[in-house]
């Protein structure tokens, strides 16, 4: 059997009330399968179709068993001791791939992937289930959640989150494709899709619940930005901005994206450096 049927036989029987304590050692070796496909790159909780992306189901499906089909135990990591139903994951592979994390905090949970070339610093913390791609640099302060798809040759700035998401099983993961630039402060969440080679400007707020006003194409769109663009947080006017509570007007937050510039593109690239050795 295939590791995508061992891991929808054994969601059936989580289904039909299986407990962690019920499980015996064949359910734990097909948990820790899946989680070791999943720090290897092997399967993914979304991937790339074309220009769309699918969502593997079944993959969040293992992720949440190993939380439903596991008890939490105390772990060491360093001087501390946590409790927590998954370890951290081993970060010996990271080394023989070029990829360089910096001590004390940076932190990457079992069943997360993290590229070559790739630079984490400290502090920072990979979910379960993230994908990280390679030559990306996770800066100070920045949190990749639970099944986000974060491409190759990625930057996020200082202080950035990333939302995860992983339930309902069929919404689709926070996704930023390659050759995104996020500058610091940033926050993508709710399954928001920042399409590739976009540069976003510092503390710009990307969900689906605000608008993004693409003047390339001259239209309103939720839940994306659309590749090669420079986005950026502007104020609109509020449906309540007539209230009498609000002298002056009500405002609130959209997105606006334009073309990028060239200038842009040199200021993003001048840190390439950091990714050169």
């Amino acid at each position: 059997m295939s590791l995508q049927s061992d891991v929808e036989a054994l969601w059936q029987r989580y289904d039909d009330g299986l407990t962690a304590a019920e499980a015996d050692s064949d359910d734990r070796a097909t948990l820790e399968r899946f989680l070791h496909a999943l720090e290897a790159g092997d399967v993914r909780a979304a991937e790339p179709a074309g220009d769309d992306w699918t969502v593997n189901e079944w993959v969040k499906r293992g992720i949440l068993l190993n939380f439903g089909l596991r008890e939490t135990e105390p772990r060491e990591y360093g001087d501390v001791t946590y409790h927590d139903v998954l370890p951290l994951r081993e970060t010996d592979d990271l080394g023989e791939r070029g990829t360089r994390n910096t001590p004390d905090g940076t932190v990457i949970r079992r069943g997360a992937y993290v590229g070559s070339d790739a630079i984490m610093m400290s502090p920072s913390f990979v979910n379960v289930g993230a994908h990280v791609g390679d030559g990306t640099l996770i800066d100070s302060s920045d949190t990749v959640g639970s099944c986000a798809q974060i491409g190759s040759n990625v930057k996020l700035g200082a202080n950035t989150l990333i939302g995860g998401v992983l339930e309902p099983v069929e919404d689709s993961p926070v996704i930023v494709e390659d050759g995104v630039s996020l500058g610091a402060g940033c926050r993508v969440t709710s399954g928001f899709r920042v399409g590739e080679n976009s540069i976003v400007g510092e503390n710009t707020l990307l969900t689906p619940r605000i608008p993004v006003y693409d003047l390339v194409e001259e239209e309103v769109v939720y839940g994306e930005l659309p590749a090669n663009r420079r986005a950026f947080t502007r104020f609109v006017e509020s449906s309540v901005s007539e209230h009498d509570l609000f002298d002056g007007g009500a405002y609130k937050p959209a997105v606006v994206a334009t073309h990028v510039e060239e200038e842009t593109l040199e200021a993003a690239e001048k840190e390439a450096i950091l990714r050169d050795n």
